[in-house]
């Protein structure tokens, strides 16, 4: 992460921040700030800018330990500053930051409490200036005239005569107002506490879920009867609390959405991310991604191909066994579109061949013999990468392995790692905090975003998005059934 800083002389003892938009489309030009908030074109952003170069939730701009930070949401036309695409900065001076290059501009200063104001000064014409006109006690003003002095005097006595009676009216209100500010307070606390305990259920789960993948493969090793004992508890402990997070989700209404961007929670859920805190960027790039898939013929025919020779039933029980997500069954459709000879472009390693596209040495690692044309842009019959059970097989442990130590049980890393080759994504995964809160595929891009290639990123949201189309082909206007449900039903 570049932490390079924004000016020579420190300031972060400010905590203040007043922020100008320069160039944009915003309700007002000039806001302030002394804790965290957006940028975006989405209106629950706190500053909301109609632009074409501005993404629904572009920036951030935060608060922690005392110093402000710049954060770009991994936004389709990136933060500049200075003309240089930036990710994650700290403040320590002002600064002018770009939405998209050639964009939107926003000036940021550090200010003291002494010297903002956060009240704006009435004109002419305003509700204020009249108020000031005819309803101050200014009686005895002579300038004034006849007309506005009449007015004066008549206000001042109706004001004497029912001041009593609105002192308790008011008085009232008051009281309403703050048992109506309390309670709407209350809800909110409460609203963040459910939040905040919810994701720590669901973290909490994915630990356990990380244990039990990791005990399997021993009880898989040794057959060890007491470990076995253990995953049982382990199970029924996860089932309960699961039921708790459910329950929480619930009452937050995370899924009160359309059922397009349901849809995509309940698959980021499948794929070990937690639904609470999806980005709302991400969503809109995963319908991107379903945009570009209905552009084109490619899925449904990988998936005419795949119901033609019968793959499903194979994949779901592999990935079953290893106690993963048989939805990765869209990992082999974007290498391979289910082509039986499938063989890559050459790599440094050799060439990627078979439905999985194993390369020769992992392919050697988890037990496949590769044949004697590995060297060469050909379909090979004795290499064991074009047997689809023993290939299956292996890219079902190969992906455990993956799931169960780098990627912290996040789907959605693994698939990253998958494609960009051996050591490449895990060498930016081992730069992150090892737990599941922290190592999901959105910390990934704010942080590394510069670092991944094009190539890794889309590989990425094509497996999702389709993964998400399969749920319900028909709402997104494919004609043919979700692949899958036969087989996860049939072996449920």
């Amino acid at each position: 992460m570049n932490k390079t800083d924004l000016s020579e002389s420190p300031n972060a003892n400010n905590k203040f921040l007043k922020v100008i938009v320069e160039k944009g489309d915003s309700k007002k030009k000039e806001y302030y700030f002394n804790n965290t908030f957006r940028i975006g074109r989405e209106e629950h952003c706190a500053i909301q800018i109609n632009h074409g170069l501005v993404s629904r939730d572009h920036v951030e701009i935060s608060f922690k330990n005392g110093e402000w930070w710049i954060a770009d949401l991994f936004s389709s036309n990136g933060t500049f500053i200075e003309g240089k695409k930036i990710d994650h900065r700290l403040i320590t001076g002002p600064v002018k930051i770009e939405l998209g290059n050639n964009g939107p501009l926003i000036s940021i200063e550090f200010i003291t409490e002494s010297d903002k104001s956060f009240t704006e000064q009435a004109d002419g014409g305003t509700l204020t200036s009249y108020i000031q006109r005819y309803f101050k006690d200014d009686t005895q003003n002579l300038n004034a005239g006849q007309h506005t002095r009449m007015i004066q005097q008549a206000f001042q006595v109706v004001k004497k005569k029912q001041s009593n009676h609105y002192k308790k009216i008011i008085a009232g209100v008051a009281v309403i107002c703050i048992i109506v500010v309390g309670y709407a307070i209350y809800q909110q606390i409460r609203a963040n506490e459910q939040r905040e305990l919810a994701e720590s259920i669901f973290y909490e789960m994915k630990g356990i879920e990380l244990q039990l993948s990791k005990l399997a493969s021993i009880v898989q090793n040794t057959g060890n009867i007491e470990v076995e004992q253990t995953i049982e508890k382990m199970r029924n402990d996860y089932k309960r609390m699961e039921q708790i997070y459910d329950k929480y989700v619930g009452e937050l209404d995370v899924y009160d959405l359309n059922d397009q961007d349901r849809l995509i929670l309940k698959m980021a859920r499948v794929f070990g991310e937690c639904e609470i805190n999806v980005p709302a960027n991400f969503l809109k790039e995963v319908k991107d991604f379903i945009k570009s898939w209905q552009s084109s013929p490619r899925l449904e025919q990988a998936i005419r191909r795949e119901k033609e020779e019968g793959k499903a039933p194979i994949i779901v029980h592999e990935f079953l066994a290893q106690h993963l997500p048989p939805q990765f069954y869209y990992l082999a459709l974007q290498e391979s579109s289910f082509k039986y000879d499938a063989v890559g472009p050459i790599t440094r390693y050799g060439y990627a061949k078979g439905i999985w596209q194993f390369i020769p040495s992992t392919a050697e690692r988890y037990g496949l013999t590769v044949g004697p044309l590995s060297d060469r842009n050909t379909y090979d019959p004795i290499d064991e990468r074009f047997d689809f059970p023993k290939a299956t097989n292996a890219a079902a442990r190969y992906i455990r392995d993956i799931f169960n130590t780098d990627a912290q049980a996040s789907g959605l890393l693994v698939m990253a790692s998958y494609n960009w080759g051996e050591g490449n994504i895990i060498n930016l995964i081992r730069q992150m905090p090892e737990n599941p809160r922290d190592r999901n595929f959105w910390n990934l891009l704010i942080n590394h975003r510069d670092k991944i290639p094009d190539e890794t990123y889309n590989y990425v949201f094509y497996i999702f998005s389709a993964a998400v189309i399969c749920e319900n082909p028909k709402m997104f206007g494919f004609n043919f059934d979700n692949p899958l449900i036969e087989s996860i039903g049939q072996l449920n």
